[in-house]
């Protein structure tokens, strides 16, 4: 395999549709997207790279994405177990500059991904847990404070309160916390935004000290809700207003449809851990984040 492997730059617009087939193709199999949305915003935008793997005769049999300190690569199904992942990572890191930090993810934390960790000098640093409940429970009414409401996000004129308060919420995450005006913008011209289904908590001067961001694909048969990004100001915390806005955001699910609801957490976020366990969120995949350190 390694002798005919190819990793090249799938800039051109038929080698980035291979590149989305072949997420497709792990998809169909592994039950989740080998690639984040932020990495497929990092290829539109130009922010990161795409690559093809390719054997002799062009076959697509992987894909990865590169650049900004960040590395995601998949492999076909019908292509694993057969040294495609090793025998690209040496081509792929080449590419990172010299001194520069590497983070990549394994999504779905798979026995081959920890062994090839491993063996190309990277360390696991983060776990990260997607849970989910089936069917969606009828949520309790969200208790509110007096004074305070929630009601959906208003386009134009929300903007820069919730980057504010996003930012303030998650200052020490290094996605999330991240978020520009730009990238939220990115976010509302996706077609699966609605306005609606970002719920934002207001205090009774109006001032916006929480939010929960829901996302329904559409077409997706499924029917499974994500809870997007949730967050309150750490002036609210402990106040129950976590709670009152999970409640609200699984009674906006079962009203568009949804027959389950996702989220994503890190695993030593233990206070939210515990709260959507006791919503009835229950373990369905874990993903691991490794870091290769400068060299």
């Amino acid at each position: 395999m390694k002798n005919s492997l190819s990793v090249h730059s799938a800039t051109d617009a038929a080698a980035q549709a291979a590149v989305r087939e072949v997420a497709e193709q792990a998809a169909s199999v592994d039950g989740y997207r080998p690639f984040n949305e932020q990495a497929m915003l990092d290829i539109a935008s130009g922010r990161r790279e795409p690559f093809l793997l390719t054997q002799a005769g062009g076959e697509a049999v992987g894909a990865a994405i590169l650049g900004a300190g960040e590395l995601d690569l998949v492999v076909v199904p019908g292509s694993r177990r057969r040294g495609v992942a090793t025998a690209a990572l040496p081509s792929l890191l080449d590419r990172v500059p010299a001194g520069e930090q590497l983070f990549a993810w394994a999504h779905g934390d798979h026995p081959g991904a920890a062994a090839l960790a491993v063996r190309f000098g990277f360390a696991s640093v983060r776990t990260l847990l997607q849970l989910r409940v089936s069917p969606i429970p009828e949520p309790a009414a969200a208790a509110l404070s007096q004074g305070l409401r929630i009601e959906a996000f208003r386009p134009g004129v929300d903007a820069d309160d919730w980057v504010a308060l996003n930012a303030l919420v998650f200052a020490h995450h290094p996605e999330q916390g991240a978020l520009t005006a730009t990238d939220l913008a990115a976010r509302q011209a996706e077609p699966w935004f609605d306005a609606g289904d970002l719920l934002v908590a207001r205090d009774a001067g109006g001032r916006m000290i929480g939010y929960n961001w829901l996302k329904i694909e559409p077409g997706d048969a499924d029917r499974v809700g994500e809870i997007y990004v949730i967050g309150v100001h750490p002036d609210a915390a402990g106040q129950g207003l976590g709670r009152a806005l999970m409640n609200a955001g699984l009674a906006r699910l079962l009203e568009r449809g949804c027959q389950a609801a996702a989220l994503y957490v890190e695993a030593d976020n233990e206070p939210a851990v515990r709260l959507y366990r006791s919503l009835g969120f229950t373990d369905f995949t874990v993903d691991v984040q490794y870091r290769r350190d400068a060299r």
